[in-house]
């Protein structure tokens, strides 16, 4: 693990003072699904935010610049990345863990769950940030899952107030409005952009994660409401993944169903009623 600090300060200085944390899969993910911690807490004086990136990203796809980069490199170069956010961001501190895609996929390797529990125990944040088990990246499901094993095996007085799941492969704008947490990602729109641009090894081997996140933002804004004009300009959802910790038997097969039963009862409903 590489612990980055922008600031002088030690992570036992930072870790009582992070109120927001992310943990995602690859450098860039906070950046997406975090957006709205990191937001939250720029240039405040009372929230700080802090990030885990659970892979190295050597593994990560490259053309162009990057095409002949060796694994050893496109690690070298994603981790400088994400160090780059973080002093823009103004993160307190970003963890890098080491961790290939492969082995947090493995079921039966619980190394990353061991290291998140090893640092959950140092830090008390108020929101976690995560992904959703409804993700299309399977690597980002493995990530989401581990948070969740890891956070329970904390007491529960030590469970964060809010845990989230956050759009990165999949958009959440399908569920039935009572699913979706909408978070305003409206502030510092300057911020947002140059948070996304900074993972030129992505941009430049041919994923615009950069206009993909944005349009999904304001996309959801406009199409929140179809009676309503836009109560923000940038909307990015999220799911509650606390009755996964209220609830240890909850299975996370079960529990991200239930938000494809509930979407499926809605259709129903409107088929059997007034829409078609």
């Amino acid at each position: 693990m590489a612990l980055f600090i922008p600031t002088s300060i030690s992570f036992a200085e930072a870790a009582p003072q992070i109120t927001h944390l992310g943990i995602g899969a690859h450098q860039d993910d906070l950046e997406i699904m975090a957006l709205h911690g990191i937001l939250e807490c720029y240039q405040n004086p009372t929230q700080h935010f802090g990030g885990i990136v659970c892979t190295n990203g050597s593994g990560s796809p490259r053309t162009g610049t990057y095409a002949d980069c060796h694994d050893s490199t496109m690690k070298s170069i994603r981790q400088e990345e994400q160090r780059q956010a973080a002093r823009l961001g103004k993160y307190l501190f970003v963890a890098q863990l080491d961790h290939s895609s492969a082995e947090v996929q493995n079921l039966t390797n619980n190394s990353l769950v061991d290291e998140l529990y090893e640092l959950l125990l140092q830090l008390h944040p108020e929101v976690i940030y995560t992904h959703h088990p409804l993700d299309k990246h399977p690597t980002h499901r493995a990530v989401g899952r581990a948070v969740i094993e890891a956070l329970r095996r904390l007491p529960a007085k030590q469970h964060p107030k809010r845990c989230l799941g956050g759009e990165v492969w999949r958009g959440l704008d399908w569920l039935v409005d009572e699913d979706k947490i909408t978070l305003d990602v409206s502030a510092h729109p300057e911020l947002s952009e140059k948070l996304l641009t900074v993972f030129a090894s992505q941009i430049s081997g041919g994923k615009r994660y950069d206009f993909a996140a944005r349009g999904r933002w304001q996309a959801n804004a406009t199409f929140a409401n179809a009676h309503h004009v836009d109560q923000a300009t940038l909307v990015s959802y999220a799911i509650d993944l606390m009755p996964l910790l209220e609830n240890s038997q909850l299975t996370l097969e079960k529990f991200a169903l239930s938000f494809v039963d509930r979407f499926r009862k809605e259709i129903e409903g409107e088929q059997g009623g007034k829409a078609w």
